[in-house]
C-alpha cells in the first residue's frame, strides 16, 4: 500500500516539475523526451527536494 502511494505521489511530483520548466510530459511512455527535457525535469525535482529540505532544517 505505502509503496503504491509513494509512486503516485511521485508521479505527481514529477508531472509539477515537467509543467514548472514548460515539458509537456504525459502519462505512460515519454520517450520521445530528448535528453536535455529529461534533464530538466529531474533536474528541477531535485531543486524543490533540495529547497523542501533546507526549509525543513530551519524548523
Amino acid at each position: 500500500m505505502a509503496n503504491k502511494q509513494a509512486k503516485k505521489a511521485l508521479e505527481q511530483f514529477k508531472m509539477e516539475a515537467a509543467n514548472e520548466v514548460g515539458v509537456n510530459l504525459q502519462q505512460g511512455y515519454n520517450g520521445d523526451l530528448t535528453a536535455r527535457q529529461a534533464g530538466s525535469i529531474g533536474g528541477q525535482m531535485v531543486k524543490k527536494m533540495i529547497e523542501s529540505y533546507e526549509q525543513n532544517m530551519q524548523k
